[in-house]
């Protein structure tokens, strides 16, 4: 049976995430995945939610994660797919299958950097998309989805979703 985690928002960070800190820095920033987490944690309690965080290197994992997102009684996602962002059609339909808002988000600037990384095919399927501010990506995310989420078990804005 599925656990219900009341006023909460699921926040999922992608592959190689978990090296935040060490990869790249220069790209990516000197803050951990831990700390990222607080950050995000702190944030959303000062909004008056509970933001629970997952990672994980499994594109197969993190779609259980997404689809099972509304039976678990979270209102969204705010979603950092890394770079399955860029070719993971898998994420992009589990996206588009719930009816929990989703907010993609990156640290770095996705359109500032190599060509590759300029399309994303989940931002498609999701409510929108922040990147280039370093963590903050993740708080404005949190802020955007508390701002356009429905309460538990409810539909997603169907104005903001695109096919």
């Amino acid at each position: 049976m599925a656990r219900r985690v009341a006023s909460a928002i699921l926040v999922l960070h992608g592959p190689n995430l978990n090296l935040l800190g060490t990869r790249e820095p220069a790209v990516y920033g000197r803050a951990t995945l831990a700390e990222v987490n607080r950050l995000v944690q702190r944030h959303a309690e000062s909004r008056g939610a509970r933001a629970v965080c997952r990672q994980s290197n499994h594109e197969g994992e993190l779609v259980d994660w997404i689809q099972a997102a509304a039976r678990e009684g979270f209102r969204g996602i705010v979603f950092n797919p890394g770079a399955l962002s860029h070719y993971s059609l898998a994420l992009r339909d589990a996206v588009a299958s719930v009816r929990v808002p989703v907010v993609e988000v990156h640290l770095s600037n996705i359109h500032a950097r190599e060509e590759f990384r300029h399309r994303s095919v989940v931002a498609a399927a999701a409510v929108g998309q922040i990147s280039g501010f370093g963590p903050g990506s993740y708080l404005l995310g949190v802020d955007a989805l508390l701002g356009t989420s429905p309460a538990p078990g409810g539909r997603r804005p169907a104005a903001r979703r695109r096919p």
